[in-house]
């Protein structure tokens, strides 16, 4: 063995056993330690990487008690063949599969008529993976890192691995969701948005993205009429479409949700009310009240997707949907992802106890419940009250950014109709009937501006060009330099009759 084999980063000394022991794990499962020699003695594998003889012998330890290693009584450590038992040895005539889908008679696997679906062909919003190396991220949906509870985060993670903690979420819950978490949801997150709900009218699932599917799976099918705000949260549609062709286009105006006749023949409606997506603009009182009426005359289910309803930048925000439900028509839908974190996935969902038991029961059949162990950390994230010192900062960061933005906005674009809003995270902008907005996304992300092209959010293609602009993610500092240059861009993305 030599010593390229194991390179440690001499500037983390406190963690070169645990490198150490990485890199010999890893060099067992490649392969590249042979069973019937010896490793290197620990005195003369720490001379070849200048490390301490102790931190070798640590680190051989934690693999034999692993089982990688097994001990020669005078012979030293030597790799353990049990550790490579099991492991499937490919006959010599049979080649690696290729990378293209051609079958081994030469004709390709007809994908289109074995799948009954192709999702990949829908649209959908995409962000490219590299948003942090730009210079002018406006782009939605991201957290800034500078935001992110980092301490708060670790404690609530590193109390979630406690070995009691480990004892209770390490068990099969068959379907059930982390106690504390519900209680949590049940007595700090909901009763913000003057909902009050039971345990049993609560399930926690893998984001928003998964309680909007369960939700279609169950109400809408063959023959089944959905609607849905135009312009809209586009992967509702594609989650809708999945089990519905009937799908109607509800027009959006600067009061949200319009709610006329086009709702009467529905089984199930789509709203997001405090702040519409993507438009930003928030249903009044008066409208959700007349939406609430309407689902129960004509019997219809109500989705909320109550998104961003945390960053409101007025005193007394108006209560969510849900809490003026007195019929049970609204399933309410909320996440930590526009708050702790998007990579976080998770949601939760609230409804009457019949819908939220077979929800339960489907969510059982595709994932069972999410991952316990993040339910823990979260549900001690609240508990400790972070999560409400969380909102607190985003709220007054959000607002800065908001007014930086609006003043911006202003100044160097006009022409740009801004519609009226009252928080979120983004600003949706409707542009000159002769804009080009594939164009103009195309040459801010040559000057390194991200925005989004708002085609995307439309169901009909008769619209006024559009695009949204996130600062969730951008340091405020840069607000007013993006905007101006993305300003300069647009003569160059205007079409010439």
């Amino acid at each position: 063995m030599s010593a390229p084999l194991f390179r440690l980063d001499a500037k983390r000394q406190e963690s070169l056993q645990c490198q150490l022991r990485e890199q010999i794990a890893h060099a067992i499962l490649e392969g590249h330690l042979p069973t019937g020699e010896a490793l290197p003695s620990s005195r003369k594998l720490a001379k070849e990487l200048g490390v301490a003889r102790n931190t070798v012998m640590i680190a051989y330890e934690q693999l034999l008690d692993d089982g990688y290693l097994v001990a020669r009584e005078r012979s030293g450590y030597f790799v353990n063949p049990d550790i490579l038992a099991g492991r499937v040895t490919p006959p010599a005539d049979i080649a690696p599969p290729a990378a293209s889908a051609t079958s081994h008679s030469g004709t390709a696997t007809p994908w289109d008529e074995l799948l009954t679906m192709r999702p990949s062909r829908q649209p959908t919003i995409v962000k490219p993976a590299n948003w942090l190396d730009y210079d002018y991220p406006f782009l939605y949906g991201q957290i800034d890192p500078n935001l992110f509870p980092t301490q708060h985060w670790r404690e609530c993670s590193r109390d979630s691995v406690s070995v009691p903690a480990i004892r209770r979420w390490s068990a099969d819950h068959l379907s059930e969701d982390d106690p504390l978490l519900i209680e949590q949801i049940h007595q700090r997150l909901l009763p913000r948005r003057g909902v009050w709900a039971r345990p049993e009218e609560i399930l926690i699932t893998v984001g928003a993205q998964q309680a909007l599917w369960i939700t279609a799976m169950l109400v809408l099918g063959a023959g089944r009429r959905f609607a849905m705000e135009n312009p809209g949260y586009v992967d509702m549609v594609n989650i809708a479409r999945t089990f519905t062709d009937d799908i109607v286009a509800v027009d959006v105006d600067d009061q949200g949700l319009v709610i006329d006749q086009r709702l009467a023949d529905c089984h199930l409606a789509y709203v997001t009310p405090s702040h519409q997506s993507p438009t930003g603009v928030t249903l009044p009182m008066q409208r959700r009240r007349d939406l609430l009426d309407s689902a129960s005359a004509n019997n219809y289910l109500v989705i909320e997707d109550d998104y961003e309803s945390e960053t409101n930048f007025v005193d007394n925000p108006t209560p969510a949907l849900k809490s003026l439900d007195s019929d049970g028509r609204v399933i309410y839908v909320g996440s930590l992802s526009k708050t702790l974190a998007p990579g976080l996935r998770l949601g939760y969902m609230v409804a009457p106890p019949a819908f939220i038991a077979e929800a339960r029961a489907l969510r059982r059949l595709m994932l069972r419940h999410p991952a316990t162990n993040n339910q823990r950390s979260v549900a001690l994230f609240l508990d400790r009250g972070y999560h409400d010192a969380l909102l607190r900062q985003i709220r007054q960061t959000y607002q800065r950014r908001w007014l930086l933005m609006r003043d911006a906005l202003e100044s160097h674009l006009p022409e740009l109709r801004i519609r009226s809003t009252f928080g979120g995270s983004c600003f949706w902008l409707e542009a000159p009937a002769d804009t080009d907005v594939a164009l103009l996304k195309r040459l801010a992300e040559e000057h390194s501006i991200l925005i989004e092209n708002g085609e995307v959010h439309f169901l009909t293609p008769a619209h006024r060009p559009a695009l949204r602009l996130g600062f969730s993610a951008i340091d405020e500092t840069r607000i007013e330099r993006g905007i101006e240059r993305l300003a300069a861009l647009l003569p160059q993305a205007r079409r010439t009759s």
